[in-house]
């Protein structure tokens, strides 16, 4: 596989990706078996549920998102985009999500709706995948080089998707203890997350031997603004349960 972004020192089903010229990570179609054990592509969200297969570390969904909510985001001023965490029963997300965006004086309006539309719709696929009556729910606004450093996270599964900005790089497991050793001195391949892609990591509580090794793209200093979302099962350091 020709990696999507190589870095020296450095995730509606279909094949058309639709992706912000700014932060195109783009790479030509490829399927699993062109992928190293492991690492999983597929085209349709159900796809996602391979993460529970025994040896699968990585699950990417390549899709194409609404174009007009992404130009919206991208319009938006960052202000403007909500930084929030709730833990959530799946048929209450919309309920409990709107009124945090009113908070943080995200508009409403139709791309609004497209956009809680398309969270709910993953916060219910994570929940069945990882058969969670509950979800740790993040939609975070990062303009720094929060989680900068090559690592793997701390839980048993996780989703992530970028709706703005430059998404989730990533490192094959046979180039994993190498990232995390050398850090920024780290010179060797780097896969980058399509614009638009979601993606599900195992994390190192997965097994021995688990957890896909990433980091958060550094943009500090560059005046771009992400907005990502990302999905756990409950922990310890999860929020109260949100009630209505």
């Amino acid at each position: 596989m020709r990696p999507a972004a190589v870095v020296s020192g450095n995730i509606g089903a279909g094949k058309t990706m639709l992706t912000n010229s700014a932060f195109d990570n783009s790479e030509p179609d490829g399927d699993a078996a062109t992928l190293a054990t492991g690492i999983g592509i597929c085209e349709a969200r159900e796809g996602l549920a391979a993460i529970n297969n025994p040896g699968k570390e990585l699950v990417i969904w390549r899709r194409a998102f609404h174009s007009d909510v992404t130009t919206w985001l991208e319009r938006l001023d960052a202000s403007r985009l909500p930084d929030v965490r709730i833990l959530i029963r799946p048929g209450d997300f919309r309920r409990a999500m709107e009124p945090l965006l009113d908070d943080r004086g995200m508009p409403r309006q139709d791309m609004r709706d497209l956009l809680v539309g398309d969270m709910d719709d993953l916060v219910s696929a994570f929940a069945g995948i990882t058969r969670s009556d509950l979800v740790d729910v993040r939609l975070e606004r990062v303009g720094d080089d929060a989680c900068w450093k090559f690592h793997r996270d701390y839980v048993e599964a996780r989703l992530l998707t970028t709706y703005r900005g430059p998404a989730t790089e990533w490192v094959h497991p046979q180039h994993a203890a190498r990232a995390l050793r050398e850090q920024k001195r780290y010179k060797g391949p780097v896969e980058a997350l399509r614009n638009d892609d979601v993606a599900i990591f195992k994390g190192s509580c997965a097994g021995p031997g688990s957890g896909i090794v990433h980091r958060s793209p550094p943009i500090a200093g560059t005046g771009h603004t992400r907005l990502l979302l990302c999905l756990n099962k409950r922990s310890e350091v999860s929020p109260e349960p949100w009630h209505s």
